[in-house]
């Protein structure tokens, strides 16, 4: 009986260590969980500032490809464009805007920055989601991304070579003056010149081509291939 009694009481005693043990592996599990949900967040506002950065250089980079062919026939308007610095941010930033929202994020604190020297913009997102413990005001997870636009051309102006052209025979009477011939229009010679990525390139005046976007100009975040 009082063996019995002894068992009863030993494991009326370990229940509520039991209870005590299950209970701080709930809460170590919650713990690992909120952190867990909290680096997720991170995780997912970086991924957005990185895309929002990279929307908004690859969309000054197609704007530069644009403007350059509206001028491919006039060397002396290539400079800002071979330099990668003739487009608009704003629209660049637009893009920005849409790539974050699409990843759960929007612009915020300085937002959508243009850079120069080196040419890109920067980006600072804060999450849409929230993550933090019980009793805790929730935060909104941020980051920041560089994406920069790198030039892969240069331009040397090349000047063709005039043509000898031989006088032509004068077949006017004595004493009287010579008429002048009208002068005839001077064919557009091909633009050279022009080198992206180590390969040259001639553009030619009865179809103007330039090199793809990706060709011209190389956009990649910060830290990348550093």
């Amino acid at each position: 009986m009082t063996g019995s009694c002894r068992r009863r009481g030993d494991a009326g005693q370990a229940f509520p260590v039991y209870i005590a043990a299950v209970g701080g592996l709930l809460f170590l599990a919650f713990v690992y969980f909120v952190v867990g949900q909290a680096a997720a967040t991170r995780n997912g506002a970086q991924t957005a500032a990185d895309a929002a950065a990279l929307a908004a250089a690859e969309d000054a980079r197609d704007q530069l490809r644009r403007g350059w062919i509206e001028v491919i026939l006039d060397p002396e308007a290539w400079d800002a464009f071979v330099r990668g610095e003739a487009y608009d941010p704003s629209s660049a930033c637009q893009q920005a805007a849409s790539f974050a929202a699409k990843n759960d994020a929007a612009l915020s604190g300085d937002g959508c920055v243009p850079l120069s020297d080196p040419q890109g913009f920067s980006a600072t997102v804060e999450s849409q989601e929230t993550a933090g413990l019980p009793g805790a005001e929730a935060q909104h997870a941020v980051a920041s991304a560089t994406a920069l636009i790198e030039p892969q051309c240069s331009f040397t102006a090349e000047k063709p070579e005039p043509e000898e052209t031989e006088p032509a025979p004068d077949a006017s009477e004595p004493g009287e003056e010579p008429e002048p011939e009208p002068e005839p229009e001077p064919e557009p010679e091909p633009i050279t010149g022009l080198t992206c990525g180590g390969k040259d390139w001639t553009i030619d005046p009865d179809d103007p081509v330039l090199p793809s976007a990706a060709e011209l100009f190389t956009v990649r975040l910060a830290g990348d291939d550093e």
